[in-house]
């Protein structure tokens, strides 16, 4: 990764798309807190800085303001929304509160078409903006080159020192033709090449990875989701038999997981695979518990301790290895009102225990799970386990409401191997985000040939989102949704009734547990 460009987070919640949209340039990016100082960004001899937006205003007493000399390190800046702000705090202008709002959509029009931001781009763009502060006096060696109706400085350059300003937000979709405006940034002026490819990435990660595991070996807990399984077959690229995963089936598997993980990973790609099938141990201490949280505990408490007397049998290592992905490694900026550090501390959980003496390999902790995608796809992994849908780490046990059996788990299991086989059929599972059954705790009469019937009922959720946080029903072929409830009635034992969940997130969750 010779070629960088570096991201202050001032605690913008787009923070991480910028990132994304650099990357998209084949262009590394990483993302570093605010008041990095100076020296040490200049250490890593980025091409190029970018300051993020962010909630504060810069003449605000407690503004998370950066270290004044990144402006002397003699490489191009460019400041977004809070980072335009800052340029004028540091050198020279003038930010207050604007009489009126800007939000939303907007539409910039380029004065000035020999700015490098907007080569090859119309003279009328619309743009999205996000802010309550304005620009009313230019930095010292800054002109305009942009304006939007509300802003006669939406976009401004000092030239000379390739310094770059933009009001509103280039990253983010509403502003349709805002990744030019980043490419030309990284390409046109950082001068950055496209070096920064999942081939080259997979190169440099089996060196990373051997020069800090040498001969030592490590485990791995595969879950056989998409993180620890690009993990997994990146880790056995560089290390081959010193590495060993361990699988864990806790009886709350989709259909046939086990069989396809053994499959995949053990006869295909001949890795070693320590199968651990703790079934009854997992179902026994679920007897009796209907609570959400209390499942959910005894599941993570019962697989620590199988994980750990399983690492005792895999014999010596001395590494574990996690599909810690970029966004966890992230550390949120600690700014009120920041809406990323409240996303992120939503997602942090609890790890295994820190007496299990072992030093960490991470191998994807520079990627986002897009990238994981692409690089599982560079190591020839099949498409059924790159673009899976996400699935709940305690399993079946969140979408079994009430007490978890191995009877109801069975059921539950044959109706969603029938939701997946036909969204898979329609075209339409690897086009969202999740689609899956639940087995809800009410049984109704219904009527089969000529028999009443007692029975339990399924509920299928689909959903589309991008990150999780927030997500939206989607709205099925009625013909599809025929074909789901004619299915799992006919052909799953124990159910006579299909419904549909319709509830956004939120209010609702994407899982009913």
């Amino acid at each position: 990764m010779n070629e960088q460009i570096i991201l202050l987070d001032f605690g913008s919640q787009y923070t991480q798309v910028i990132a994304r949209r650099i990357r998209e340039c084949n262009v590394y990016s990483q993302i570093l807190r605010f008041d990095t100082p100076a020296a040490e960004i200049a250490r890593l001899k980025p091409k190029g800085i970018i300051l993020s937006g962010g909630p504060s205003s810069v003449y605000a007493k407690d503004a998370p303001l950066p270290d004044k000399n990144i402006f002397d390190l003699g490489v191009p800046v460019l400041g977004i929304c809070f980072g335009v702000q800052l340029f004028a705090q540091f050198l020279g202008g003038r930010v207050e509160k604007g009489l009126k709002r800007e939000y939303g959509k907007g539409t910039l029009t380029v004065k000035d078409s020999s700015c490098a931001l907007f080569h090859k781009l119309p003279k009328s763009l619309q743009v999205w903006n996000s802010h309550g502060d304005k620009l009313t006096k230019l930095p010292h060696g800054f002109k305009p080159v942009a304006v939007t109706e509300n802003s006669e400085y939406a976009a401004i350059e000092n030239r000379a020192r390739k310094f770059f300003g933009l009001q509103f937000h280039p990253e983010v979709v509403h502003t349709p033709r805002g990744s030019e405006i980043i490419s030309n940034f990284v390409h046109r002026i950082c001068g950055c090449g496209k070096g920064w490819t999942m081939r080259s990435y997979l190169e440099q990660a089996v060196e990373e990875i051997r020069a800090q595991v040498g001969k030592e070996h490590v485990v791995l807990g595969l879950s056989g989701g998409v993180d620890s399984s690009v993990a997994a077959a990146l880790l056995h690229k560089a290390i081959g038999a010193q590495l060993t995963c361990i699988f864990v089936n806790n009886g709350l598997l989709r259909a046939r997981e086990a069989e396809v993980v053994q499959e995949v990973f053990g006869r295909h790609f001949k890795l070693k695979l320590q199968y651990e099938n703790c079934s009854k141990q997992f179902l026994d201490k679920l007897k009796g518990v209907t609570d959400p949280e209390r499942k959910r505990k005894i599941i993570g408490k019962t697989f620590i301790d199988v994980f750990q007397a399983a690492t005792q049998r895999a014999g010596k290592a001395k590494f574990l290895a996690q599909g810690t992905l970029y966004p966890d490694v992230i550390e949120s900026v600690p700014i009120a009102g920041n809406p990323a550090a409240m996303i992120k501390s939503h997602h942090n959980v609890g790890g295994l225990p820190k007496n299990m003496k072992f030093q960490l390999v991470e191998p994807l902790k520079c990627l986002f799970k897009d990238e994981v995608r692409l690089l599982g796809l560079e190591l020839g992994l099949p498409k059924e386990i790159v673009y899976r849908q996400p699935f709940p780490g305690p399993g079946l046990a969140v979408r079994v409401l009430g007490e978890v059996t191995p009877a109801r788990c069975q059921i539950l299991r044959n109706a969603d191997a029938i939701v997946v086989e036909e969204m898979k059929a329609a075209g339409l599972y690897y086009k969202i985000w999740q689609s899956f059954a639940v087995l809800l705790p009410v049984r109704s009469v219904g009527v089969m040939g000529d028999e009443r019937t007692y029975d339990y009922t399924i509920a299928i959720r689909a959903v589309e989102s991008q990150d999780g946080m927030t997500a939206d029903w989607v709205k099925l072929p009625y013909d599809l949704l025929e074909k789901l409830a004619s299915r799992i009635i006919n052909e799953v034992k124990g159910v006579n009734r299909c419904v549909l969940d319709i509830t956004s997130k939120p209010p609702g969750t994407i899982e009913w547990e």
